[in-house]
């Protein structure tokens, strides 16, 4: 874990330009996909994340060999020598349940630790668990990991509660080997869905998707490598966007195209930020103080989960009051406090506010928020708990008053393509150094 803090003094607007390359959320999957074709993929346009290291040590101790070179991951498949990923990953991040389905295709048996990532709510593995009990497999939820076993997977109908991007995933890279046919219904739709299914389909896949949440897969004996270029990370785009606005600034982001960010772009442009868009880069400005919004994040193609971060800071430099109601993740609001402590006047409720009531109505969950505008944030000493709030906190003091020191920074480092090269490009006052 990095020893790594950052200090960063408020330098005023942020400007310039930024290039986001492919999704953090898409390029371990992409991996993960890899190991079931008979040659090597290769992967173009990846991020230089953390996240990516992480997924190619879990690869190579089960028998897979990976090369990095330059923004091109390429995965060659080989016999599987270990088919339990090492307890050393455990709580790292959510990718070895997403390796149960392809080590059971390739070695029968699969053991892997129990899975990590942000501390943003319950994201329970029973999804993952069911469906592939579903397709046959034996799977065995112990202290220390998941134990599965299986001498065929057969293709089922899985109905999933939620639609669960993760559990879409587990679906899919399980699906496309079984015997037979597997219909997936109330899938998640986002598009890092859809780019592995077409990463999947270049492979050999048979996969049908439908306008319902339904995603349909006639499974194959065999599949072969492919080549494929990850689309941009609107993730990261979008944060890139909030940080030209919240500091006055303009931002102009290269490498994620328009359709990805539809609904963010709205939101925004009701607030008051003025657009320009092209083909190649979207820049974002606010010739004036921006209005209060009130916004429910929801699953895709509704506003995402992760925007809601960056968001949050920008409510403190609109005027008047803005609503934040979270449906997706019921702890997601937790980085809240730390806003709280650097002067944001920031309320947290139990009840659904800005929005219908969603699945956390009445369970106590602190998802909704009230934010008072314009506030007057001051530096602070904060812990980046999670990748997302990790991004918002550096927002928050690139418009405070007074340096900011901020720890944790591996979280951010994990998930976001070269961020103090990025901030700095940008005019941000940053010094990385160890503790």
């Amino acid at each position: 874990m990095s020893g790594k803090l950052w200090q960063i003094e408020p330098s005023g607007p942020l400007r310039g330009d930024v290039t986001v390359r492919g999704a953090k959320n898409a390029v371990s999957k992409h991996m993960v996909a890899a190991m079931l074709g008979a040659g090597p993929s290769t992967i173009r346009n990846a991020p230089d994340v953390g996240e990516v290291g992480i997924t190619a040590r879990m690869l190579e101790h089960v028998g897979m060999k990976v090369e990095r070179v330059d923004g091109e991951v390429t995965v060659v498949p080989g016999p599987v020598a270990d088919p339990s990923v090492d307890k050393a990953f455990t709580g790292l991040n959510r990718i070895p349940i997403l390796l149960l389905g392809p080590l059971l295709h390739l070695a029968g048996e699969a053991f892997v630790p129990l899975v990590g990532g942000d501390p943003i709510g319950r994201r329970p593995v029973d999804f993952h668990l069911d469906a592939l009990r579903r397709f046959g497999a034996e799977v065995e939820l112990a202290e220390d990991g998941i134990h599965a076993r299986a001498a065929r997977l057969r293709g089922t109908r899985v109905d999933l509660p939620y639609p669960s991007v993760g559990a879409t995933e587990t679906v899919l890279l399980t699906a496309v080997r079984a015997e037979g046919r597997t219909v997936i219904r109330n899938a998640a739709t986002e598009p890092e869905i859809v780019e592995l299914a077409l990463f999947l389909q270049r492979m050999g896949a048979r996969i049908s998707l439908y306008p319902d949440r339904r995603i349909v897969v006639e499974g194959v004996d065999a599949l072969g490598g492919a080549t494929t270029r990850l689309g941009g990370d609107r993730i990261e785009a979008f944060s890139y966007l909030v940080a030209g606005l919240v500091t006055g600034g303009e931002v102009r982001v290269h490498g994620c195209p328009q359709d990805r960010l539809v609904t963010p772009i709205t939101t925004l442009a009701r607030m008051g930020a003025r657009f320009e868009i092209t083909d190649e880069w979207i820049s974002a400005s606010a010739p004036r103080t921006l209005r209060s919004a009130a916004v429910q994040t929801d699953t895709h193609p509704g506003f995402a989960t992760d925007w809601q971060t960056p968001l949050m800071v920008l409510f403190t430099q609109a005027e008047g009051m803005s609503v934040l109601h979270e449906t997706v993740y019921e702890n997601r609001l937790a980085y809240v406090s730390a806003l709280q402590g650097m002067g944001a006047e920031i309320e947290v409720y139990d009840t659904c506010l800005g929005g219908p009531a969603c699945r956390y109505h009445d369970t106590g969950a602190l998802h909704s928020a009230v934010v008072r505008g314009v506030s007057s944030l001051r530096g602070g000493d904060v812990t980046m708990p999670d990748i997302r709030a990790g991004f918002s906190a550096v927002l928050a003091a690139a418009v405070a008053t007074g340096g900011s020191t901020l720890r944790g920074v591996h979280h951010i480092e994990r998930g976001y393509h070269r961020p103090v090269e990025q901030f700095r490009t940008l005019g941000l006052e940053l010094h990385s150094r160890e503790e």
